[in-house]
């Protein structure tokens, strides 16, 4: 039985290039359950996958999408059977395995989780990897005692796909969100997803040369990192944390040490790839509660598989606003 697939070939020339084709079952990777998936979704290293220089895949052809949602078709496993949906994000799936950007997935069974209730797997994908990042970086927050009441969030990076779910998430929760751009025409956005104030990136972008600076913020969620970061660090409230879920502005970090030693402020490290079962499920089930679906809707950009080429490059050069969700079978 032949689907459509999202295939990423590499030339003898060593280039690569992307097109919808069409696949066969017994070509899908090792697994124990068959998906129908349903939607995906565009995350930075799905850009990387599917760009000109293949980033990070080793072997092809290759089918990207480091998310999926559907339906299970056959199963091995008994945590799972025919009708159930599902969620699938990283595990290095579609990095190393074949993903999600086609109408058929074969995965391993530890890494699903049952789709949350409350949720659509379209709602699911609007969500993606992105999303689930942003409510791993509220929970990590909150976890090390951030509260409405005490002050101000800085969400850098705000209107992508993690710093659009974190700000619509933090404002439903009651929090004053400061959202971070350098893309004035996206204000707008912000505050419809629950901004209270907007700074602009040039703001807040170098470094300076004093360590600390006014204790500003309660709490950040940071995908930025680089010289952003290690501004922010000098202006957290005495105790605060930073989550750090990205680096788009440099894996460096031109910072010192005086914010953690004379403020006591704790830089989080979120990773969305390895995270264990039971805490996905607490953030599944976080997700479900604490965003607003409205707000979510808002942020969504539909797309099919053809557009995935153009959607991969536009990721890259920072030129996608809140959420795609690649309608698979369209």
């Amino acid at each position: 039985m032949s689907f459509n697939a999202l295939v990423v070939r590499k030339g003898d020339d060593g280039k690569t290039s992307a097109a919808v084709e069409q696949v066969e079952l017994d070509q899908l990777p090792a697994g124990e359950v068959v998906v129908a998936v349903e939607y995906s979704t565009v995350n930075y290293k799905d850009g990387l996958c599917i760009g000109p220089g293949g980033g990070l895949v080793r072997d092809y052809p290759h089918v990207p999408g480091i998310d999926l949602a559907g339906t299970v078709e056959s199963s091995e496993d008994d945590r799972y059977k025919p009708g159930d949906k599902v969620v699938l994000t990283g595990w290095r799936v579609g990095e190393n395995r074949w993903g999600g950007y086609a109408q058929k997935a074969r995965v391993k069974a530890d890494h699903l989780v049952p789709l949350p209730d409350g949720l659509t797997t379209r709602q699911a994908m609007a969500v993606g990897t992105a999303g689930f990042t942003a409510m791993l970086a509220v929970m990590a927050l909150e976890d090390h005692g951030l509260e409405p009441s005490k002050g101000e969030v800085l969400v850098t990076g705000a209107a992508g796909g993690v710093g659009s779910v974190a700000t619509a998430i933090l404002a439903k929760r009651g929090y004053q969100v400061a959202g971070v751009t350098g893309r004035p025409e996206t204000a707008d956005y912000l505050k419809d997803l629950g901004a209270t104030k907007i700074v602009a990136r040039e703001e807040i972008n170098e470094t300076v040369k004093r360590p600390l600076e006014a204790e500003t913020w309660a709490g950040c969620v940071d995908a930025v990192g680089g010289a952003m970061l290690a501004r922010v660090l000098g202006q957290m409230q005495y105790g605060a944390s930073v989550a750090a879920v990205g680096l788009a502005g440099g894996a460096g970090l031109p910072a010192t040490v005086i914010p953690f030693l004379l403020r006591g402020v704790n830089l989080l490290g979120i990773d969305s790839v390895m995270q264990p079962y039971d805490n996905r499920l607490r953030a599944w089930k976080r997700i479900a509660e604490d965003l607003p679906m409205d707000k979510l809707e808002a942020m969504v950009q539909p797309a099919t598989l053809a557009d995935l080429p153009k959607l991969g490059a536009d990721i890259l050069g920072g030129q996608v606003r809140g959420r795609v969700v690649v309608d698979t079978n369209v």
